[in-house]
């Protein structure tokens, strides 16, 4: 059962985040009886310590359309839920969050769809997101607002608490201007991520993005020490835009990956798909974005073309269900699965088949199996504001075998200089680099290996919330400062 609230608790949290989702999942017993469990995800991990040690708050969305619930406490942090409608799910989130400012920050590989009806919902919910917060957070409180779907709070939360140290984390790409001045509504979503005292981003070149929209929209000036905002007496302060590439909990994989089950359950793997040579794997949310036709198209040319046998090497495919409601998620299944049939039907044999697909989530110990029992992992995404899944790979290879092809539209290739660039769109280039993966010899796998495994053990997401919060406290304090 939910604990009740504690009556004599300070409500107000010194730190408060701010996520589409709440941290825990809601379960229902056969007898109808409510309890919690916490969320699988990286932001929940990294943040779990900083909400112990601060007594924090978390705000968001409880996971199901009209469920109204009273705050409570789970596990040290006090969860607040906001309430979204079966029409806010539908016009909100899946329509503005998913349909227009997905495709559109994903550099237009599906073409967005600009409805105002969806804009006025993500407005509406913004601002139920914001006075939940503005509610939850103490005087002189931090907040971190997280991702695309909250891109309006900053600035309203600094409208109604300008005490507040806000800071922002944008999770996916932020698109070249001349694409982003598609957006109908660009100058209102820019003046509302311009609320936050830091605005963190990916990469280097999204943060540019962002300060080429702001200085061609707003006219303010940006400088790599911020962007001055003029506010509404008159007085400026500055807004620091910067890369804060996020990470893994490296530990907790590279514990996983040395347990003796998951080691057996990875030879086990290996043994089922017929103990090809080599096993290539692909492991993604269905998403237009992730670049999986081409990679499909890539091997399923190497097997016709005989560069590569049946007998030999065989793709595995994860695609774990995504917006199973949205039109091109649904075709992009259908058109996968067609592949996936002309492939094996034109190739297989009954001992071996080409590529095993998989429609379907695991848990975490059956992924890490999988990448122990993977020579050659596959990230093609056509865009990707980092993709965990090279992070989550290389940490579990503590061996330093294997190898990783890594696309450069993905942000880990700004971090994983040693990988097999491609650039997924070039089907002949991504061809040779799957088979110079599949050829590559034990000593180059190992140089390759450990410059990567370093890196993902020096920065894991622990790190990545240090520096911006970080960040954010150097801020409070020239502000501060600037106030004496």
């Amino acid at each position: 059962m939910t604990p009740p609230p504690d009556p004599d608790a300070d409500p107000r949290a010194d730190f408060v985040v701010v996520a589409n989702r709440l941290p825990v999942d809601r379960v229902v017993g056969p007898n109808g009886e409510e309890s919690w469990r916490t969320s699988p995800g990286g932001l929940v991990t990294a943040l779990e310590p900083v909400m112990r040690e601060t007594h924090g708050a978390w705000v968001g969305w409880p996971g199901q359309p009209d469920l109204e619930h009273e705050p409570f406490d789970f596990d040290g942090t006090r969860l607040i839920p906001v309430m979204l409608t079966a029409e806010d799910v539908e016009l909100y989130y899946e329509g503005f969050s998913n349909d227009t400012i997905w495709p559109l920050y994903h550099d237009v590989i599906a073409a967005p769809r600009y409805r105002r009806v969806w804009w006025e919902a993500y407005v509406r919910v913004n601002e139920r997101f914001a006075e939940a917060t503005a509610a939850a957070a103490a005087e002189g409180a931090t907040v971190w607002v997280q991702d695309y779907q909250l891109q309006l709070v900053p600035k309203l939360l600094r409208e109604a608490r300008p005490d507040l140290t806000i800071g922002y984390f944008h999770h996916i790409p932020f698109p070249a201007y001349g694409l982003y001045s598609q957006l109908p509504w660009r100058r209102q979503v820019l003046e509302g991520l311009l609320g936050a005292d830091v605005i963190g981003f990916q990469r280097v070149a999204d943060a540019g993005n962002f300060a080429r929209a702001v200085r061609r929209q707003l006219r303010y000036e940006t400088k790599a020490t911020g962007i001055r905002v003029p506010q509404a007496d008159g007085t400026e302060r500055t807004a620091l835009a910067k890369a804060f590439p996020i990470s893994i909990d490296t530990a907790s994989y590279v514990e996983l990956a040395q347990r003796p089950d998951i080691r057996a359950r990875a030879v086990e793997i290996r043994e089922s798909l017929g103990n090809p040579k080599r096993i290539l794997l692909g492991v993604d949310r269905l998403d237009y974005t992730k670049g999986i036709r081409h990679r499909l198209k890539a091997f399923g040319e190497l097997v016709e073309d005989g560069r590569v046998s049946v007998e030999d090497a065989t793709l595995v495919q994860v695609a774990s269900p995504s917006r199973e409601r949205v039109q091109a998620y649904i075709e992009l299944r259908d058109e996968i699965e067609l592949m996936v049939t002309r492939v094996n039907g034109d190739n297989d044999t009954l001992g071996h088949s080409a590529i095993r697909y998989l429609h379907q989530g695991f848990p975490r110990e059956e992924m890490v199996a999988l990448y122990l029992a993977a020579d050659v992992m596959l990230v093609t995404a056509l865009r990707d504001g980092m993709n965990l899944v090279a992070k989550e790979y290389v940490a579990c290879r503590t061996d330093n075998r294997g190898t990783l092809v890594l696309s450069e539209f993905a942000g880990a290739a700004d971090e994983f200089g040693t990988a097999l660039r491609i650039n997924p769109h070039d089907i002949d280039a991504l061809k040779d680099t799957i088979l110079r993966a599949i050829e590559m010899p034990a000593a180059e796998q190992g140089r390759r290996m450990r410059a990567m495994r370093r890196k993902v053990i020096d920065n894991d997401v622990a790190a990545w919330s240090h520096s911006f919060l970080e960040a954010l406290e150097a801020s409070r304090a020239q502000a501060t400062g600037s106030e004496r």
